[in-house]
């Protein structure tokens, strides 16, 4: 497993104070509802985009298989951001503040629910520069068609990552597959910080052996009941 810092729970109800600055820490705190008033209209506009750039002919072939790709992406752009960036072994004194900002007030305080979901200032910087990187990358192997269903299957995949978060933080999820998804984050909060990083899906932590030997059993149909 990788190396991470372990932060110190704190229970307060009081949530962790990052900046002096009143304007500054605001932005610091966001809710469920701000992220979809955000980010749905930027999935239907992709989606109206998609309908714009693909002749109607081919529309009905090539946006479900492009959207599918860009859900799958994200799973791969969850996993590396969350083990990677947000768990970034810090090697000096600043880059260990910004690995708290980034994602260890969340490990201090992993129950407040106004730093569940990513805050815009963090998430609309990655969504350009990923979407930069899809752009050229597409347009490289002549396939630029695609940008805007496989961008619009990507940050649909980072709402329900936000949204999904959120859930298993605060929500009862008894059942089925989100019941198994709560008990897996449990995990890497309580149990295990530097592995089970996936969060809408374990699939990469299998992948990449990130998650402890004894629970690789535990993905099974007994869970899901």
């Amino acid at each position: 497993m990788s190396n991470t810092i372990h932060y110190q729970l704190n229970h307060s109800d009081e949530p962790v104070r990052l900046f002096k600055s009143d304007f500054l820490e605001f932005f610091t705190h966001i809710t469920p509802l701000a992220v979809v008033i955000i980010w749905l209209p930027i999935i239907l506009l992709a989606l109206y985009l998609t309908f714009q750039t693909i002749p109607f002919g081919v529309a009905g072939i090539y946006v479900p298989f492009a959207i599918v790709v860009g859900l799958f992406l994200w799973t791969l752009l969850e996993y590396t951001l969350h083990r990677f960036l947000f768990h970034m072994p810090p090697r000096t004194p600043t880059m260990e503040k910004i690995s708290f900002l980034f994602h260890g007030i969340h490990h201090v305080q992993p129950q407040l629910k106004t730093r569940l979901v990513m805050p815009p200032v963090v998430s609309l910087p990655l969504a350009v520069i990923f979407g930069w990187v899809y752009w050229v990358v597409l347009n490289v192997l002549g396939l630029g068609y695609w940008f805007w269903p496989v961008f619009a299957g990507t940050v649909t995949g980072y709402l329900l990552y936000d949204l999904t978060h959120y859930a298993t933080h605060h929500w009862p999820l008894r059942w089925g597959y989100l019941k198994y998804l709560k008990r897996y984050h449990m995990k890497h909060h309580f149990k295990m910080d530097g592995a089970y990083y996936g969060v809408t899906s374990p699939m990469w932590d299998y992948v990449f052996q990130t998650i402890p030997t004894e629970d690789r059993r535990d993905f099974s149909t007994k869970d899901l009941r």
